[in-house]
Protein backbone atom coordinates (compact mmCIF):
# COMPACT_ATOMS: atom_id res chain seq x y z
CA UNK A 1 0.00 0.00 0.00
CA UNK A 2 1.31 3.24 -0.67
CA UNK A 3 1.73 5.54 2.00
CA UNK A 4 0.88 9.45 1.87
CA UNK A 5 2.76 12.47 3.16
CA UNK A 6 0.47 11.60 7.26
CA UNK A 7 1.95 8.02 7.72
CA UNK A 8 -1.22 6.67 6.91
CA UNK A 9 -2.33 4.49 3.61
CA UNK A 10 -4.10 6.37 0.97
CA UNK A 11 -6.96 4.43 1.44
CA UNK A 12 -7.48 4.60 5.23
CA UNK A 13 -6.61 8.55 4.73
CA UNK A 14 -9.55 8.60 2.51
CA UNK A 15 -11.98 6.68 4.74
CA UNK A 16 -11.17 8.60 7.25
CA UNK A 17 -11.91 11.95 5.74
CA UNK A 18 -14.96 10.91 3.80
CA UNK A 19 -15.98 9.59 7.67
CA UNK A 20 -15.18 13.03 8.77
CA UNK A 21 -16.62 14.99 6.01
CA UNK A 22 -20.09 12.93 6.42
CA UNK A 23 -20.21 13.48 9.86
CA UNK A 24 -19.58 16.90 9.71
CA UNK A 25 -22.14 17.39 6.66
CA UNK A 26 -24.51 15.57 8.91
CA UNK A 27 -24.10 17.99 12.15
CA UNK A 28 -25.02 20.89 9.69
CA UNK A 29 -27.84 19.58 8.07
CA UNK A 30 -29.63 19.41 11.61
CA UNK A 31 -29.60 23.01 11.48
CA UNK A 32 -31.10 23.16 7.81
CA UNK A 33 -33.64 20.92 9.23
CA UNK A 34 -34.58 23.24 12.25
CA UNK A 35 -34.95 25.66 9.23
CA UNK A 36 -37.12 24.17 6.86
CA UNK A 37 -39.03 23.29 10.06
CA UNK A 38 -39.10 27.07 11.36
CA UNK A 39 -40.07 28.21 7.60
CA UNK A 40 -43.00 25.49 7.57
CA UNK A 41 -41.31 23.36 4.71
CA UNK A 42 -41.67 20.10 5.78
CA UNK A 43 -41.21 18.75 2.49
CA UNK A 44 -37.79 20.52 2.23
CA UNK A 45 -37.27 19.43 6.01
CA UNK A 46 -37.71 15.99 5.46
CA UNK A 47 -35.44 16.05 2.09
CA UNK A 48 -32.27 17.44 4.53
CA UNK A 49 -33.07 14.57 7.10
CA UNK A 50 -32.98 12.14 4.19
CA UNK A 51 -29.56 13.51 3.16
CA UNK A 52 -28.70 13.47 6.93
CA UNK A 53 -29.53 9.51 6.82
CA UNK A 54 -27.35 9.20 4.00
CA UNK A 55 -24.74 10.57 5.34
CA UNK A 56 -24.68 8.86 8.84
CA UNK A 57 -24.85 5.77 6.99
CA UNK A 58 -21.45 6.75 4.99
CA UNK A 59 -19.66 7.45 7.87
CA UNK A 60 -20.80 4.04 9.55
CA UNK A 61 -19.78 2.03 6.17
CA UNK A 62 -16.26 4.17 6.92
CA UNK A 63 -16.26 2.76 10.43
CA UNK A 64 -16.62 -0.87 9.65
CA UNK A 65 -14.00 -0.06 6.50
CA UNK A 66 -11.39 0.93 8.92
CA UNK A 67 -11.84 -1.92 11.35
CA UNK A 68 -11.69 -4.11 8.22
CA UNK A 69 -8.07 -2.81 7.17
CA UNK A 70 -6.63 -3.28 10.86
CA UNK A 71 -7.56 -0.37 13.09
CA UNK A 72 -8.43 -0.59 16.84
CA UNK A 73 -11.85 -0.67 16.94
CA UNK A 74 -12.62 0.48 20.33
CA UNK A 75 -15.02 3.17 19.72
CA UNK A 76 -18.37 2.73 17.94
CA UNK A 77 -20.76 5.43 16.11
CA UNK A 78 -22.83 6.66 18.99
CA UNK A 79 -25.87 3.94 19.18
CA UNK A 80 -24.71 1.74 16.87
CA UNK A 81 -23.82 -1.79 17.11
CA UNK A 82 -20.07 -1.69 16.48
Amino acid sequence: MATGETGFDDVTFDLISLQYHSLKAGHDYGQYVRDAENAGQQEIAAFFRDVMAQDSERAHRCHQFLAQLGGTDNTSPQGGAG
